[in-house]
């Protein structure tokens, strides 16, 4: 333990002081030195073999209790993981930077290093060192690199969050034609969909994976590259050999144990690009362990709304512009109680649907459980026991579960049993009541499993099966009886030493065991003669300083039975071990149905919950162009109002249904009166309708939305090289070149990044392209009051506003929108009430008065230059005496007396 201790200071301590803060450079590290053998010591060179099969990962070379990394890959891991950089022998004459993690410790620091954008190859000792003693002294322990750890390909509790899906995609291509599919490796969900070249970026945004696989030719392409590169994920570009479609196919075929592919559907050559190179992935970083994953799903992008991913992140629907996933709708939302039904409601809040029918079996599971308290609290309760099955089957399936994941799977079996019997099936609709009955059919289906589980493991077994001690006592008798020889070796050693302290006649003689010599006989040197005189019973083992060991014959046989009953219990849960997750892996499909049943109905369950806590209704859907909404709420800012106490929001209508006022909506407004959230929260109750909730609103009327678009707020993309404008201009024009009359739109302040006039013609020319050209049902804010005249000849326009009311020389907002036009922007009372200096304030009136003028005729410019400057305007006035002790009054707190005395104190100000 100390020269552990010694070791992990040595590796693993916070990097410091020059040598820690030396470059690459520095320690001579080029390219050659990693491939080149030279005079490489027998375990240099192996490394280095291994490093040469596995350049573009960091190679955690197994050390005994450590991983170590050397090179260019010790420099990187130091700096990213801020640990110190130290140095173990030379190579070609140069030191050898080393740095090391314990591999107790291990997961953490993975986590640290994928999160940071590195690559790991994880390389284990295959052998036992005294296996290679036998090939000589300076034999190397064989070696091999287990897996490679990837950001998509992560399957440990550590590594991944438990409320969020961690998907591996890849882009297929065949011609023209492509594919996109996505799997979660830790869950074994698995789909494939083709897509349109227009469709890739929407699919992407939709799915949200953690890595891309994406062929070397595609990633060269200018437009491509830029594609690619735009995506929050991490990217891995392969040889285009990998995406063969043939190789595709084949690869298929062999993870299903399939002849033909046709029990899955009939696959685009695309399809089979994508999902061949995909399974090919993961056979490749799991070294060959077979994925557990479900029967291949094939979608459609037009399942479901199309979302791109500047919509997606102008509406905060995951997380919010600053990146938290606090104060995001999806937060606000998730009242789910295990972790996948969280992942279900976050994977539905990102799709939503847009067949009514599968729409409405959500929505009649959500009215089940919202009507019947007793029933949800009956649900939730059953559901709060159910542990993470999908995930738990996930690691078993790549041999890196352990027995904690077997009682996983044990106790998730136990919840899906209660959660059937305390649900009727006369109480359940929709979804919900297809989800029990999947319940029950599997339930039946994984009966074996779920007893020998129950007979077989411990309340709560360790994490690792190496630990042994996870099989119940009275299960299996030879491993009783090898626990009982090993536990009750106290027992026995004592029974021994007494026996031992009788026959030499020294109350002092103990039993003693350490690493090296195992079990001995210990007495004083005062005594030790009267055992050497019994040469029959005692054996001269070692002399000490003050005492001397001997061992017999009795006591020798006997520690070998201790260790041998210890190792072969081990051995026999290790088989136990092996026996129960091959079974569980024979009953996967089941137990996947099983974990899936479970999450719809937490989501089910939560959203019932969310509708009456919330006030939410049923929205109407149905095919048709309707889209009318009474009374609608912004559910992420009506909640955070409510829990700060700030009041209540403000409900409001909309209708842009084809026989209201207008399908298109010219919203004007000052700032701050409510026009951005005005239009996020019809957007989000869209999204919430189809995505199976209910809507914040007294009633709703929604005609299915195809495509969801927003350009709301202001952003620039520098790295990129766009400015805020041309970020603007570029989801501007998505959006006019994609959306259709079943498309909805919402558009705030076109054009405010350039010229007035600039801005005026652009915001005009793209609400008359709405209007005639894609004919979209469409809220279209500005501060372009010049722009309501087009409600004059566009007749599916209506102009709205935001109503305020001006007292005492300022404004209050009254966050209603009304018909109407808004008669002046009021920026400047909005800049006053953001702090500007009053002379600023005051010099900003006078220059509109200017401007204003300008309009009736006069030259604005020369009104303006007659203007004073800030040196020559009317000195801004002060606050009087007499004002300032009348802003100081607190009248409930004064006297009658004090009033008084009050009164005749600013009376004296006065003069």
């Amino acid at each position: 333990m100390r020269r552990l201790h010694q070791a992990c200071v040595t590796r693993c301590v916070p990097k410091s002081g020059m040598f820690a803060r030396m470059s690459e450079m520095d320690f001579g590290i080029q390219a050659e030195a990693e491939t080149a053998l030279g005079d490489a010591t027998p375990m240099m060179a192996q490394y280095l073999a291994l490093k040469s099969a596995h350049a573009d990962y960091l190679l955690f070379y197994r050390m005994g209790d450590f991983y170590e990394l050397f090179f260019a890959d010790a420099a990187k891991a130091a700096e990213a993981l801020d640990i110190a950089l130290t140095k173990r022998g030379k190579h070609l004459g140069e030191d050898i930077p080393m740095c090391g993690v314990p591999v107790h410790a291990a997961e953490s620091y993975l986590e640290k290093l994928i999160r940071k954008g590195h690559r790991v190859a994880v390389c284990e000792q295959v052998e036992d060192p005294a296996e290679a003693k036998k090939r000589g002294s300076k034999a190397v322990v064989k070696r091999e690199v287990i897996r490679l750890v990837t950001p998509g390909t992560l399957t440990e509790d550590a590594l991944l969050e438990a409320r969020a899906s961690n998907l591996l995609a890849a882009l297929g291509r065949s011609g023209a034609d492509f594919a996109i599919a996505s799997a979660d490796m830790s869950t074994g969900e698995f789909s494939v969909s083709a897509v349109a070249r227009d469709e890739i970026a929407t699919e992407l945004a939709r799915l949200g994976p953690r890595e891309l696989l994406i062929p070397d030719a595609l990633f060269a392409q200018e437009d491509f590259a830029t594609l690619f590169k735009s995506q929050a994920t991490a990217l891995s570009p392969l040889p285009g050999s990998r995406f063969d479609s043939a190789s595709g196919e084949r690869a298929l075929k062999s993870h299903y144990n399939m002849l033909s592919l046709d029990g899955l559907g009939a696959f685009s050559r695309a399809e089979l690009s994508a999902a061949g190179a995909l399974i090919a992935y993961l056979e490749l970083t799991q070294k060959g362990a077979k994925v557990a994953l479900q029967r291949i799903a094939r979608l459609s992008p037009s399942h479901f709304m199309g979302i791109d991913a500047a919509t997606r992140r102008n509406l905060e629907l995951t997380q919010t512009l600053a990146g938290q996933r606090s104060g995001s709708l999806l937060a606000g939302m998730d009242r789910t109680v295990t972790a996948s039904g969280a992942r279900l409601l976050a994977a539905r809040l990102a799709a939503p649907l847009t067949d009514v029918r599968a729409i409405g079996a959500r929505h009649d599971a959500v009215e089940a459980f919202s009507k019947d308290s007793e029933l949800r609290r009956r649900a939730r309760g059953a559901l709060r026991a159910a542990p993470d099955i999908a995930r738990a089957l996930g690691r078993l399936s790549v041999a890196r579960g352990g027995p904690r994941d077997l009682a996983n799977l044990r106790d998730g079996m136990e919840a899906a049993r209660a959660l059937r019997d305390s649900l009727r099936k006369d109480s359940l609709a929709g979804e919900a009541l297809e989800a029990v009955e999947a319940l029950a059919q599997n339930i039946a289906l994984v009966s074996r499993l779920s007893d020998r589980l129950e007979f077989l493991l411990v309340d709560e077994p360790p994490y690792l099966s190496r630990d042994g001690g996870f099989i119940k006592a009275g299960a299996h008798a030879p491993l009783d009886e090898m626990r009982s020889l090993r536990d009750e070796s106290r027992r026995v050693i004592a029974s021994l030493e007494g026996k031992y302290r009788q026959q030499s006649g020294v109350a002092q003689l103990k039993i003693k065991h350490n690493g090296v010599l195992g079990y001995f006989i210990e007495v004083t040197q005062a005594h030790a003669d009267k055992l050497i005189s019994d040469r029959d019973t005692f054996r001269h083992r070692q002399t000490m300083a003050g005492a001397v060991r001997f061992s017999t014959d009795e006591l020798a046989s006997l520690a070998s039975r201790i260790a041998e009953a210890g190792e072969s219990a081990l051995a026999l849960e290790a088989g136990l071990f092996d026996e129960m997750v091959t079974l569980a892996l024979e009953h996967g499909a089941a137990l996947s149905s099983i974990a899936d049943a479970l999450a719809v109905l937490d989501v089910a369950a939560s959203l019932g919950e969310l509708a009456v806590a919330a006030r939410f209704v049923r929205p109407r859907m149905d095919n048709g162009l309707s889209f009318a909404i009474s009374r609608g709420r912004h559910p992420v800012v009506e909640a955070a109002l409510q829990a700060a106490n700030a009041g209540s929001f403000v409900p409001n209508d909309c209708d842009l249904s084809p026989n209201a006022k207008g399908r298109l909506w010219l919203v004007t407004g000052p700032n701050m009166a409510g026009k951005s959230t005005f239009l996020r929260q019809n957007a989000l109750i869209a999204i919430m309708a189809q995505m199976g909730s209910f809507v914040p609103a007294e009633a709703a009327h929604i005609g299915i939305v195809d495509r969801l678009f927003s350009r709301v707020g202001a952003g620039d993309d520098l790295a990129a090289g766009r400015s805020t404008f041309m970020v603007e201009m570029v989801e501007t024009a998505a959006i006019l070149n994609q959306a259709t009359p079943r498309s909805l739109v919402i558009l705030d302040e076109i054009g405010r990044g350039t010229a007035t006039y600039d801005g005026l013609a652009i915001a005009w020319a793209a609400a008359e392209h709405l209007h005639e050209a894609n004919k979209s049902r469409a809220l279209f804010a500005t501060h372009y009051h010049e722009m309501v005249a087009l409600a004059e000849r566009l007749k599916a326009m209506a102009c709205y506003t935001m109503k305020v009311r001006e007292w005492n020389d300022t404004i209050v907002f009254l966050h209603e929108v009304v018909p109407g036009v808004a008669d002046r922007s009021y920026g400047i009372h909005v800049a006053k009430l953001a702090g500007l200096p009053q002379a600023v304030v005051a010099r900003a009136e006078e220059v509109l008065r200017a401007l204003e003028e300008g309009r009736e005729g006069h030259k604005p410019l020369a009104r303006i230059d007659d203007l004073p400057l800030f040196g020559a305007s009317a000195p801004v006035p002060k606050t009087s005496q007499v004002e300032e002790a009348l802003k100081a009054i607190e009248p409930d707190a004064l006297t009658p007396k004090q009033a008084l005395e009050l009164l005749y104190d600013l009376k004296r100000k006065l003069k």
